[in-house]
């Protein structure tokens, strides 16, 4: 489907059946059931979520579990998503004049979706969806609250949203689409459109997001230090991390709208510094996550790495008893960090040319998140109820109790 010759280059073959905001509307309905299955997940194995991120928990027999929430409006996106879905391919037929010109469907289901988020519908999950949107305003910003208040949803959340990165760009390109006399958003997406940076600039914020929390956590630490907590570098590390994405969107950004009369280096030579970057942001996330937010042993020293109390790799206390659990959740991070970078770049025009292998990564990154989830809460329950994990093994100075404090 994708790459077809015989395809005219104006709309490509899947974008006939799949035009970018109905993949936008996949991706966001996909990951309100991932967070459903998550939920449920943890509330099947005794870990209580809500009491993490602080939000109000279930007192009555007569009030459902959240993950009975959150399928339920899952459910109540999903049908007029399949709904819409059907009558567009029964007007269309994938007849390219014809999707051009009826737009109005996918974009008015994305109406719909923001406005479930605002309007106060009672009975459908009405206050965790209020607690998100919330919390979206003062993470949109940066912002983090106190423990006390939720620090670890805020947390969650815009890690989340770096997830979506990519999403956020091509929601802003189907909208840009939308109001441009040239093109509709059903067209082959032009993700150039606004010009050479704003796309760039748009993919960005999640990570400026997480970068300004991170500076906000380093700043608590060193007004109210202790001589347990250290001086706060775990958090400029962490703000380190983020900042290396900020290279690679920028290199890819030049290298789309590439002029040799005006940029001193060749394309060879911007692409090597480009995939430079690319590694250093693909494997430091890795081992972020692994070491880190997962508290795991694999980068630890030889000593506590092969410690006979726990398996290879793994760490003293942990609350999934199968240990290829954890192998797994390693190896399938360590392929979806690497190719989540590279998608992160929107210069790859012989790759974007293949939309359908853009929206299969950027559902393969939800997938990772929501793998990712299920360890990192794991990871803070024991780090509350069981103490601390193995030793910092970054920078020494903080146990894992008090990164999160």
């Amino acid at each position: 489907m994708d790459g077809d010759p015989s395809v005219e280059p104006g709309l490509d073959g899947f974008s006939r059946i799949l035009p970018l905001p109905y993949r936008v509307a996949i991706i966001l309905v996909c990951g309100i059931w991932a967070w459903g299955l998550n939920l449920h997940y943890l509330y099947f194995v005794k870990i209580d979520v809500p009491a993490l991120i602080r939000y109000s928990t279930r007192t009555t027999q007569r009030h459902i579990p959240h993950h009975h929430s959150t399928y339920r409006l899952a459910t109540f996106l999903t049908i007029p998503l399949a709904v819409s879905f059907f009558f567009f391919w029964t007007i269309t037929g994938g007849e390219k004049e014809i999707v051009r010109q009826w737009q109005i469907l996918p974009q008015s289901y994305l109406v719909f979706f923001a406005l479930c988020f605002i309007v106060p519908i009672q009975r459908m999950s009405h206050n965790g969806r209020s607690r998100f949107v919330q919390t979206l305003k003062r993470v949109s910003i940066g912002g983090l609250a106190q423990i006390q208040d939720g620090k670890f949803g805020d947390i969650l959340l815009a890690d989340v949203l770096t997830s979506y990165a990519k999403v956020l760009g091509d929601l802003f390109v189907s909208t840009c689409m939308l109001l441009s006399s040239k093109t509709t958003s059903t067209s082959k997406p032009d993700r150039g459109c606004g010009g050479q940076y704003l796309v760039p600039l748009v993919i960005s914020i999640p990570s400026i997001i997480r970068l300004r929390q991170c500076l906000i956590e380093f700043v608590r630490v060193r007004k109210n230090r202790t001589a347990d907590s250290g001086w706060g570098g775990q958090h400029l590390a962490n703000a380190l991390k983020y900042a290396t994405a900020f290279p690679v969107i920028i290199l890819s950004a030049i290298q789309r709208g590439y002029d040799p009369k005006r940029i001193n280096m060749s394309e060879t030579g911007l692409f090597r510094l480009w995939l430079f970057f690319v590694f250093i942001n693909s494997f430091y996330s890795f081992y972020w996550d692994v070491a880190k937010d997962w508290d795991l042993s694999l980068f630890s020293s030889a000593r506590e790495r092969n410690n006979p109390e726990h398996p290879w790799g793994l760490r003293r206390n942990r609350y999934f008893h199968a240990r290829q659990m954890y192998y797994t959740a390693i190896v399938i991070d360590f392929f979806l960090r690497c190719t989540w970078s590279i998608k992160l770049s929107p210069h790859l025009d012989h790759f974007n040319d293949l939309e359908g292998g853009i929206f299969l990564m950027e559902l393969l990154e939800v997938v990772r998140r929501w793998m990712w989830i299920f360890l990192r809460v794991e990871t803070e329950w024991v780090r509350n109820n069981k103490g601390p994990a193995p030793d910092d093994i970054l920078l020494g100075e903080f146990g894992a109790k008090i990164d999160e404090d």
